[in-house]
């Protein structure tokens, strides 16, 4: 049965891909509910232990996905944070596999000013783009999705594997399709012009987190 589920996941995100490439708003809205459901399904039929902050952390990214469908700044909020959410229980589930005393006090300042540094060089291009209101919480938000970055980082170094590399890998995807989001969204000479890269990294992105928690 989990395979039915990746298949779902594998379909339904083809053709969301699909209709980002073409600008089908009407296809995108329909198939997107159901890539993060599928690798939900999938995840609970394939994992030896479930972990419950691992369903959340999907939960909650499929609640993100749902809540960007509809158009507005109102819209566009509730899902940053229930994507914020999601990060934290990625966190908490990363966190648990992560021996501490095993990661040097040096890496953790340079993963620390290196993201601070990306999300501030990302927002310097995007600050003549945003509404005001906006500004702060998705420059937080970001910071946030870095946060989530080091904790899979922290994961690989102090249990080196291709388990939690494949997770740390997915984890900067998920960065890049956060920034490729915000480009899109909001500045509107980007050369980035569909969400296709958004969901292609995204997409990718949350499997490969998925895959190396397995």
């Amino acid at each position: 049965m989990k395979y039915v589920f990746l298949a779902v996941f594998l379909v339904s995100t083809a053709v969301h891909l699909y209709a980002s490439l073409r600008k089908d708003t009407r296809l995108r809205n329909m198939t997107k509910p159901f890539i993060l459901l599928s690798l939900l399904g999938f995840y609970v039929l394939a994992a030896r232990s479930v972990s419950a902050a691992v369903v959340l952390a999907l939960l909650f990214s499929w609640l993100g996905d749902v809540l960007l469908i509809p158009k507005g700044i109102k819209w566009f909020t509730a899902g940053g944070i229930a994507f914020m959410i999601s990060h934290a229980f990625f966190v908490a589930a990363y966190t648990k596999d992560v021996v501490f005393s095993r990661i040097p006090v040096f890496l953790i300042v340079l993963l620390a000013v290196f993201f601070a540094a990306a999300v501030a060089f990302i927002f310097s291009k995007l600050k003549p783009h945003l509404p005001k209101a906006l500004f702060y919480p998705m420059f937080l938000y970001l910071l946030i999705n870095g946060t989530m970055n080091c904790f899979a980082i922290f994961r690989c170094v102090s249990a080196p594997s291709a388990a939690t590399l494949t997770t740390a890998i997915g984890a900067a995807l998920f960065f890049v399709s956060d920034t490729a989001l915000f480009f899109v969204r909001f500045k509107k000479d980007s050369r980035l012009k569909t969400h296709f890269l958004v969901m292609l990294t995204y997409s990718i992105g949350e499997f490969l987190i998925v895959l190396g928690l397995l």
